[in-house]
């Protein structure tokens, strides 16, 4: 099937998908960056959404693969409709903002079509469920003193409320209890590179989650300040005459700093080495008079 090149005209902002390794790469100024890597594909068309039917513009999206016979018959009679031999590992939502008058159920959705490098996005996962935990590691109390004969306040939550008045906690009060596993948004990251060929989609910053968890990835808008990715065999960004004059004095003041400090270490060794000599010396000129006045 030909990819959706359509979408290029705002149409689609968004694209699923699953949370790969977290990485450090370099871009063309020297800087070294987290990257995480989000695979994208495939994703295809399952069904259409529009205001006359359902109130509102949108389309569902599938993505991943698994065997059609480990989702239920109702979903699969859902599916049917999208000829796909394989029913998605995960099924999304995205709104549109315009009727998907040229979009159609089974096409293929591909990450190139929508983001390019110095896209600002926000990313939608969910966290890394906790378990349940205290104040201190839920909300970030400092806790109790650790004198006085409170050995037992170290990581409490201290008081909870008032007395007979209201007689009561007030409701939201910050308590221990299950922390994580909830739907979080990272606004404010940026796409660094797009790789069509793998359906990847590299992204600076952290994202929420665990790998091959589930993702929704939507752009934003653009970054004013964006340097590319340093490519692999490539050399930074080549330095100016006065650059490079100022690299080669400080490299030549340090080879010079640095013979100087071994001739001062060389020297006190140097005498250190002499002085048992001398003192040996003078020991043995001691001893011949003894040896003199034993014979006389």
């Amino acid at each position: 099937m030909p990819p959706a090149l359509f979408l290029v005209e705002k149409m689609l902002k968004a694209i699923l998908g699953t949370k790969g390794a977290t990485v450090q790469r370099f871009t063309q100024d020297g800087t070294r960056i987290p990257v995480t890597r989000i695979k994208t594909g495939p994703c295809y068309v399952v069904h259409i959404m529009n205001k006359e039917k359902n109130g509102y513009d949108a389309i569902q999206l599938g993505f991943g693969e698994k065997k059609m016979t480990k989702v239920s018959k109702q979903l699969q009679g859902h599916l049917r409709g999208a000829k796909l031999k394989k029913a998605p590992r995960f099924l999304g939502e995205i709104r549109l903002e315009k009727p998907a008058d040229k979009l159609k159920v089974s096409d293929l959705v591909k990450v190139a079509d929508i983001f390019q490098p110095g896209d600002e996005v926000k990313v939608t996962g969910w966290a890394k469920g906790k378990g349940f935990t205290g104040v201190m590691k839920r909300w970030g109390f400092k806790g109790g003193p650790r004198t006085h004969g409170q050995s037992d306040r170290e990581r409490a939550p201290g008081s909870i409320g008032q007395g007979t008045t209201p007689g009561r906690v007030h409701k939201g009060k910050k308590m221990p209890g299950r922390a994580g596993g909830n739907k979080v948004t990272v606004k404010g990251l940026m796409v660094v590179a797009v790789d069509d060929e793998n359906d990847e989609l590299l992204i600076k910053g952290l994202i929420p989650g665990a790998r091959n968890d589930f993702l929704t990835v939507t752009k934003t808008g653009k970054v004013k300040k964006f340097v590319p990715l340093l490519k692999k065999g490539e050399k930074e960004i080549e330095e100016t005459e006065e650059q490079r004059a100022e690299r080669l004095r400080r490299e030549k003041e340090a080879k010079e700093a640095l013979k100087a400090a071994e001739e001062a270490e060389a020297k006190p060794e140097a005498g250190k080495e002499e002085k048992p000599e001398e003192k040996k010396e003078e020991k043995s000129g001691e001893e011949k008079p003894k040896e003199v006045e034993e014979n006389a």
